[in-house]
């Protein structure tokens, strides 16, 4: 007598308790697909509506303007039967050069004309400042609590303290910010201010994937090196921290794209809505480059996309900006991705 496929005794059988799994299973999966179809929208509307602003359809094939001027305001008009769209500077040198042209009317629109260069050097400074202090200060606070602290009520306090910070709102921070380093401090709107601002923002994320990395470095590594008549801080340096490097890099990844994106911190301390010039030109004394204002991606394209009426020469300045921005901050990560893999590469055990 041949066996059926339904007879054999390993067969899988549908039970309730099977099918309810499979709907489950089903309905977790249509929620992953998703949260992938609305973020590739998200970024599909960014890249097509920005390339058009970015790239052009000639050679170089990049719109170098938006890439190495600063924001202008935009002049639209006709002239002699030519529609005419220019910068606050071109306009003015062609009322210069024509000046029947000085009794045209134009509509202008703000913002809508020149590039974002300061943006991009405001923003780039700010992360790579943040991300300075806040390394230095979460990676030794996560290694004072990780290798020199007491277990006890005040260290759990402290841990607890650090796990609350990450869930503080940005604009609490901003405000924190504005209250201590521009006010009291007196550093006013500046570099400084908006890069103690964010690293106190992202301290949290920072000190607790440092802490965990930390302790994922096996106890044989100091034992051994304590055992040959090494200090702590010279087991800490040498057979700790290069092994937990990997790690704390991950984190900064993470700190990278919360500061980057960030606007309420900065609003308070650090960006202004506009400023042609960059933070080392025209200095009376060489301190005086940390007291200096910027430009920010994110900032810009609030101020863009909310705080001037809207048309569409602003929107191609937005899509514009937030395609610069996600490439900017896509570099920055893949840097430290690329950072990150080689040291564990050469710290495998």
């Amino acid at each position: 007598m041949e066996a059926t496929a339904t007879s054999h005794v390993f067969q899988k059988r549908s039970t309730p308790a099977s099918r309810w799994e499979k709907r489950i299973f089903w309905a977790f999966r249509a929620a992953t697909y998703l949260i992938l179809v609305c973020g590739a929208s998200v970024f599909l509307t960014i890249f097509f509506k920005g390339a058009g602003t970015v790239f052009k359809t000639e050679a170089p094939f990049i719109n170098t303007t938006f890439f190495t001027d600063a924001p202008e305001t935009l002049y639209v008009f006709e002239y002699e039967g030519v529609k005419y769209e220019m910068g606050d500077r071109e306009f003015r040198e062609f009322k210069n050069a024509n000046p029947a042209a000085n009794s045209v009317r134009a509509s202008s629109y703000a913002h809508s004309a020149g590039g974002i260069w300061p943006c991009i050097v405001g923003t780039v400074m700010l992360v790579v400042g943040s991300m300075t202090i806040a390394l230095i200060l979460g990676v030794s606070a996560a290694v004072f609590l990780n290798e020199y602290a007491r277990e006890g009520p005040f260290i759990r306090f402290v841990r607890l303290a650090i796990l609350n910070l990450a869930g503080v709102p940005s604009i609490v921070f901003g405000l924190f910010g504005f209250g201590m380093f521009v006010i009291y401090f007196g550093w006013n709107v500046s570099l400084l201010a908006g890069w103690f601002t964010l690293a106190f923002m992202v301290l949290p994320v920072i000190i607790t994937a440092s802490e965990e990395s930390l302790k994922s470095v096996p106890k044989g590594f100091r034992e051994g090196s304590l055992a040959l008549g090494a200090t702590q801080w010279q087991t800490i340096r040498k057979n700790v921290l290069p092994y937990a490097l990997p790690g704390i890099l991950t984190s900064s990844i993470l700190g990278i794209a919360r500061v980057a994106g960030e606007t309420a911190p900065i609003m308070f301390t650090a960006a202004y809505v506009i400023r042609d010039k960059l933070p080392w030109e025209d200095l009376k004394h060489a301190g005086d480059f940390f007291f200096q204002g910027v430009m920010a991606l994110p900032y810009h394209i609030y101020v863009v996309s909310s705080k001037i009426p809207q048309n569409e020469y602003t929107e191609r300045v937005q899509y514009g900006t937030a395609f610069v921005f996600l490439l900017i901050v896509a570099s920055i990560a893949a840097a430290s991705i690329i950072l990150r893999n080689k040291l564990r590469n050469r710290y495998k055990w």
